[in-house]
């Protein structure tokens, strides 16, 4: 016995290699040399962070969803940085940053990410950067749980082992994509004191307005009312409270069990060759 367990491993609470991964889609490189310098400037040393990049100079080798999936996938850090090549770090520095996530861990430790805007409820968003202009946005009340994170900085947590979705891609609406997967999985957002320089100030553009419509599409369906049958127990799950307390009358549960007889045979659900 004591030889077959011998090919076993026994699993302990991951280390990182690196505190931070600065990962950054790059269309110009000059602009993202920039960034990487104002980084080192304010102690992200080579040393204990990692920096990763998908270059798409030339041509778009990964979107924003597939391409960031990468990064949360190969990524070494405790914290993983996903930022936008055209931000400058020159305000505050890593003590700064790491005294915020220091900050936040004793306040939640479900924390899975931050960044330095967001949409803290349908009337109020949170800014705390710098645009291009010189314009500084200051947020009085940090750290703010948020909603949703705006996608030029955010700073995802390792542990959470949190992705992108597979059926979404583009350029858009990722920030809020990775939000509600990290609340689904149990995670929350905040919009923390870190002021950057960003030197966009964003671009509604045609492919923004696709990338809502789609990501809006996607949502409808996968936050749907449905009945569930485990090995053990059928249930209906719903996000109102009403109709799941009234599909899970078993009156009812028996009723839709015999619309799934005569209507939903077994071969419907067979992998079509």
């Amino acid at each position: 016995m004591g030889e077959v367990l011998n090919i076993s491993k026994s699993i302990i609470e991951q280390e990182y290699p690196f505190e931070f991964s600065i990962c950054t889609l790059v269309t110009r490189k000059e602009e993202y040399e920039e960034m990487l310098q104002s980084f080192l400037n304010k102690g992200f040393d080579q040393k204990t962070c990692e920096y990763l990049h998908i270059d798409n100079s030339s041509a778009c080798t990964f979107d924003a969803y597939k391409g960031l999936n990468q990064f949360l996938l190969q990524a070494k850090g405790k914290y993983i940085i996903l930022c936008h090549q055209d931000i400058v770090i020159h305000d505050h520095d890593r003590n700064h940053l790491l005294a915020q996530i220091a900050d936040i861990d004793k306040k939640d430790k479900n924390w899975g990410i931050l960044a330095n805007a967001g949409g803290v409820n349908f009337k109020w968003i949170a800014t705390n950067l710098t645009q291009g202009s010189g314009n500084v946005i200051k947020e009085k009340r940090l750290p703010l749980l948020t909603k949703t994170v705006d996608e030029n900085f955010i700073i995802a947590k390792n542990s959470a082992n949190l992705s992108l979705s597979n059926d979404l891609s583009g350029f858009h609406m990722y920030g809020t994509d990775l939000c509600l997967l990290a609340d689904i999985l149990g995670f929350t957002a905040y919009v923390i004191d870190f002021n950057i320089i960003h030197k966009s100030d964003g671009n509604a553009d045609k492919s923004f307005y696709e990338s809502r419509s789609n990501f809006k599409k996607k949502y409808n369906h996968a936050l749907r009312g449905r009945f569930m049958a485990t090995t053990i127990t059928r249930l209906y799950i719903s996000g109102n409270w009403f109709t799941s307390w009234f599909y899970n009358l078993q009156p009812v549960k028996f009723f839709v069990r015999q619309y799934y007889k005569v209507f939903l045979h077994k071969k419907r659900y067979v992998p079509k060759s």
